[in-house]
């Protein structure tokens, strides 16, 4: 009798504290809930070449040699970003190690889905064909493959420059960024002299999330100490 009386007890402790738990349940903040994770790493030479094989090669044009093939995976679906660059020339540098000149470069984002790749987007882009610029590559560096506005989605952003050996119009610099099916391009022309200095920023830069803005900006702060170009603070403040 006793362990009946226990057991009714029992359950009518658990149907007067039941719609509280419950209640506290459904007012979790945004902080509490799980959110559904972004990964992104850089395939070994190995990998890239076992996902990116001939086959996918000869179905999306990539006739370039790779440089790099970033894998990231978010909300919607797993993707790789494959960069390449074209060979030229090699040459011996000034610490005898082989440099190699690039006239050509080209990404391609590709999805995997149910076994199958499509096509998300691509960059192509040249050295200029004034005979100033002798190499054009992807600044790895500086590429970002996060999750920077933390709604689910990686926001690849992807930096390049040339060489150029014009002593008024020097290197450039090209900052692609992707955001929601956008492709948004800030472009800097770079100089020692002041005035032939520029930076162009597309429009649509300007609407971004706020940690998007400062990650691209740290890039660009990260550009200049290392001394590869010049961005002025009318640049930063975009």
């Amino acid at each position: 009798m006793r362990s009946r009386t226990l057991i009714a007890n029992a359950f009518r402790w658990i149907a007067l504290f039941c719609p509280f738990i419950l209640h506290a349940q459904q007012n979790k903040t945004a902080s509490e809930i799980p959110q559904t994770r972004t990964a992104s790493e850089i395939l070994t030479r190995s990998q890239a070449l076992s996902i990116v094989n001939d086959s996918v090669k000869k179905a999306f044009k990539i006739d370039y040699p790779i440089y790099r093939v970033y894998k990231y995976t978010d909300v919607s679906g797993q993707y790789f970003c494959v960069l390449t660059e074209s060979t030229d020339s090699i040459a011996t540098n000034a610490e005898g190690e082989p440099d190699t000149a690039h006239h050509t470069i080209r990404a391609i984002d590709l999805k995997l889905d149910n076994g199958k790749f499509t096509k998300v987007w691509e960059i192509n882009d040249f050295i200029l064909k004034n005979g100033s610029e002798i190499s054009i590559w992807f600044w790895t560096k500086f590429c970002e493959f996060q999750d920077l506005d933390n709604d689910g989605l990686i926001d690849p952003i992807i930096v390049y420059g040339s060489h150029s050996m014009d002593e008024i119009n020097g290197n450039r610099v090209k900052f692609i960024i992707y955001y929601k099916g956008q492709k948004i391009a800030i472009r800097h022309q770079d100089s020692d002299l002041d005035e032939a200095r520029s930076t162009e920023v597309d429009k649509t830069f300007h609407p971004l999330p706020q940690k998007l803005k400062d990650a691209v900006k740290a890039e660009m702060l990260l550009i200049n100490k290392a001394g590869l170009a010049i961005f002025e603070r009318a640049a930063l403040n975009q």
